[in-house]
């Protein structure tokens, strides 16, 4: 039997299958997660773990670092339809470059954290937020699986576009 292969540019359902799947575990990975933040935490317990981390129940009415998240409740409906257009967006670009591997690897991650937290706006009207990581005094903001998703996706898409500016040399 022939393999079958697939070019950099090819939009085949089954490359666009696996990103769409990875993005499904990381959505659930997300939402899991938060559950069990909901389902045993109240909004600010804390579970010491190390010197250096804390499972706590946070929440974000905001964007990143909780940007906004003092606003008068507009902002709940903003970032939810941004997310949704991001995703849209997210989705054409896999559809179009699902061959592309760290690319779709970058917008499946990007894809699988955006859905995770607009779930979280249209449930609860805020981001649960719970891993906390600090030193001493210093507290990094409380941040999600979403969250983590969304960054090694950034990271990765950065990656991507350094490799392609070089090899186009």
């Amino acid at each position: 039997m022939a393999r079958r292969t697939f070019s950099a540019g090819s939009t085949s359902s089954a490359g666009m299958l696996q990103w769409l799947g990875l993005a499904t575990i990381i959505l659930m990975a997300d939402q899991f997660t938060k559950v069990m933040i909901v389902g045993f935490y109240q909004l600010g317990d804390s579970t010491y773990v190390t010197s250096f981390f804390n499972v706590v129940r946070a929440h974000n009415s905001g964007a990143a670092f909780s940007f906004l998240a003092g606003a008068s409740g507009w902002q709940r409906w903003f970032f939810t339809v941004v997310g949704v257009l991001a995703a849209t967006l997210i989705l054409w670009l896999l559809k179009s470059h699902s061959g592309q591997k760290l690319f779709a690897f970058s917008m499946a991650c990007i894809l699988g954290g955006t859905l995770g937290n607009v779930i979280d706006r249209v449930l609860y009207g805020y981001v649960v937020d719970f891993l906390d990581f600090h030193w001493k005094t210093w507290h990094f903001p409380a941040f999600n699986v979403a969250d983590s998703a969304i960054t090694v996706g950034a990271a990765c898409l950065i990656l991507d576009e350094l490799l392609r500016v070089r090899r186009g040399r």
